[in-house]
């Protein structure tokens, strides 16, 4: 069994990612299902073969001493792929995510006209939250690729790995990987700053010091997007001022309330059509009175400000989830489970 026809297989059935692992089938991920492919389940010695064939063998060191990995794969003509190889019970196993080598519009995902907007900011600090594999590094690639097409500037990326690949166009892009052309996040950060950027794309917020530096960076005249695994504007607010020392803790709440631009929370969802997923959103952007009620320890009243903020093109998750329902995208089902403030649905859906 070789493992680019699997993978191959899967890109046919339009899967968003193949899982190889000890005691089932291939399994693909189709509409958010995991599906098996065919019946015999992979031995031990399938496995680390499968994951062997993806690998040069400096990667597959690595994979044995540390215990997992992450790197990029491609197969010309199909797609390329982030995968995460890993150690399980003592054998191998990998989960490999399908990355178009196109980068869809936004149009093509369903973002709405405010998501363009942001990419015109000249400097702070946009956010795209949401749990795994809800389409943050999409969305992000997506405005990437539009500031690409629309602003002569420098932009930078850092990626673990590098997924989407972007072309020089009216901008120069730069894309650099951790593990291969840079050591980590930090070190890549602070060496982005000595390289004239105007955009910097973090692939994810992991810590204090790539926090700061990140916030530092969009006070500093810079256009920064980054990810964090958070659920929510407020969440993820108060996550970023969590990870400092409380004697810090002032001072990076005057500072995001200073460079934060917008907090975009997405997640994914089957479409009751079954052609494929389709993004509900939280947009939150930094209006003044936003910016006060981070820098005043009044976090908790953003949400509300969410609720009444639709001129300035804000919208909570429950308004995303109803105009998809309302559309007719979503199922009564989806709605009612994703929704944050179930009741209130109710009352507007039926």
């Amino acid at each position: 069994m070789e493992v680019n026809d699997i993978i191959a297989e899967g890109c046919r059935r339009l899967a968003s990612d193949v899982h190889i692992t000890v005691g089932v089938p291939p399994i693909f991920r189709i509409n958010g299902e995991l599906i098996r492919y065919g019946e015999l389940p992979l031995t031990q010695i399938d496995t680390e073969v499968l994951v062997r064939q993806v690998m040069t063998d400096e990667q597959f060191d690595r994979l044995v001493s540390r215990g997992e990995i992450d790197f990029s794969y491609a197969i010309p003509g199909y797609s390329r792929f982030r995968v995460n190889a890993y150690r399980q019970r003592g054998s191998f196993a990998m989960a490999l995510r399908i990355i178009p080598y196109g980068i869809p519009t936004m149009e093509s995902l369903g973002l709405p006209p405010i998501i363009g907007e942001l990419t015109r900011l000249p400097r702070g600090l946009i956010l795209v939250t949401g749990p795994t594999g809800a389409g943050k590094s999409t969305t992000l690639a997506t405005m990437i690729d539009k500031i690409n097409n629309e602003r002569a500037c420098h932009i930078v990326t850092l990626e673990d790995p590098i997924e989407y690949l972007h072309k020089h166009n009216k901008a120069v892009v730069n894309q650099r990987e951790i593990g291969t052309d840079s050591q980590d996040f930090l070190s890549a950060l602070r060496s982005a700053l000595r390289q004239d950027p105007d955009v910097i794309l973090v692939g994810e917020m992991r810590d204090l010091d790539t926090i700061s530096i990140a916030v530092t960076a969009a006070e500093t005249g810079h256009l920064v997007l980054s990810t964090l695994h958070t659920i929510g504007a407020a969440e993820t607010i108060d996550r970023i001022i969590d990870v400092f020392p409380p004697y810090q803790q002032r001072q990076i709440r005057v500072q995001l309330a200073s460079v934060l631009q917008a907090v975009i929370t997405q997640q994914l969802l089957p479409r009751i059509d079954r052609k494929g997923r389709v993004p509900a959103l939280e947009i939150m952007i930094a209006t003044p009175a936003i910016r006060n009620m981070i820098r005043e320890e009044k976090v908790h009243q953003i949400q509300t400000a969410i609720k009444t903020g639709s001129k300035y093109q804000m919208q909570t998750m429950d308004d995303s989830l109803l105009s998809l329902y309302n559309r007719g995208i979503i199922s009564k089902d989806k709605l009612i489970s994703q929704a944050v403030n179930v009741d209130e649905v109710k009352k507007f859906a039926f």
